[in-house]
């Protein structure tokens, strides 16, 4: 048995099956790769397909990666206190949906958190021997508010010792970059993913759509059967306290870091999933979600987001969906 999600909102055209050849693709990204199915159509080749997907891959890691130390995110990571960077186009638009999320959340969401991340051994100083001392994390500069972005100029104002972190969004805007991409080729049915991040448009040669079924934390026993969504205009993105992890003295520590406390989350989530068309938004979403821990139930409800929480509760786990999730399921 499983519980299906189906978009409120189909086109009738858009959810009949079209001419085309199969396609399955793939190729690296991010540390953890990009894939792709879907059908092409005739008179276009898988190298066309996989060139215009990698290129945006490409771009937005040498945009958006505090792993390279010549993106254009690291140049400002190193840039002089008062200063003013140009930044490019792409990560000008992350970056003003990363602060709209950061003032809406009241900071659950904060794209300052680089040092913070490193601090803590998840970024790419590497893996570090003992949890920070208070001090230390009280020291580190940290505060999306000190972020001042210049849309029209294409800068951003490096107040100093900032270090930007969008990990928590980027993987969703190159997911989106992407289908945009394959759509301006011709390919309107795909699923398209990087790194779990996915968005599915149209439907599969046979009519049936992109199903995705939810993930669930590592030994979840529910009595709810699973969750199958029908990915038919939509994205879906997943968080999880499992997935990347530190050890310090016994204690797990999760990779996503609550900007509140400067440290990882610890709010009792084991994972979040947010569906959105836009899969920037439910990477985004997803973020502020752990972050918010108890406050993420009514942060969703009161924001409409279609999210599906799974919370840690006395040895097992607790399951919430929110209103407007639960309408799709309904």
């Amino acid at each position: 048995m499983r519980r299906v999600a189906v978009p409120l909102e189909l086109s009738p055209q858009e959810a009949r099956p079209r001419e085309g050849r199969p396609l399955r693709l793939s190729g690296p990204t991010m540390a953890v790769g990009w894939s792709l199915q879907g059908r092409a159509p005739a008179g276009l080749g898988d190298d066309a397909v996989a060139g215009a997907v990698q290129q945006v891959c490409d771009t937005v890691v040498a945009q958006m990666s505090n792993w390279e130390p010549e993106s254009d995110l690291s140049r400002f990571n190193r840039a002089a206190a008062g200063s003013w960077v140009d930044i490019p186009r792409n990560l000008a638009t992350v970056l003003g949906q990363a602060l709209a999320l950061a003032a809406d959340s009241g900071g659950a969401f904060d794209p300052s958190v680089g040092r913070l991340v490193d601090l803590w051994g998840f970024g790419p100083a590497g893996a570090v021997g003992a949890a920070p001392s208070a001090e230390t994390l009280e020291a580190a500069a940290c505060g999306w508010r000190g972020l001042e972005l210049d849309r029209a100029g294409g800068r951003l104002l490096q107040p100093g010792g900032l270090e930007l972190d969008l990990s928590g969004i980027a993987k969703g805007y190159a997911v989106d970059l992407a289908a945009e991409a394959l759509t301006a080729l011709g390919v309107h049915d795909f699923l398209m993913e990087i790194g779990g991040e996915l968005r599915g448009a149209g439907v599969k040669g046979d009519g049936e759509p992109w199903w995705v079924e939810l993930e669930p934390p590592p030994g979840q026993t529910s009595a709810e059967p699973p969750i199958l969504i029908a990915l038919h205009g939509l994205s879906v993105a997943t968080s999880g306290d499992w997935r990347r992890t530190a050890t310090f003295e016994g204690r797990h520590y999760s990779h996503t870091i609550d900007p509140a406390r400067r440290a990882p989350t610890d709010g009792g989530l084991a994972s979040v999933s947010v569906l959105h068309p836009s899969c920037m938004l439910a990477d985004g979403l997803c973020t502020v979600l752990m972050a918010l821990g108890p406050a993420a139930e009514a942060y969703a409800r009161e924001r409409e987001v279609m999210a599906h929480l799974v919370a840690r509760d006395g040895g097992g786990f607790r399951e919430v969906v929110s209103p407007s999730l639960e309408r799709l399921l309904d």
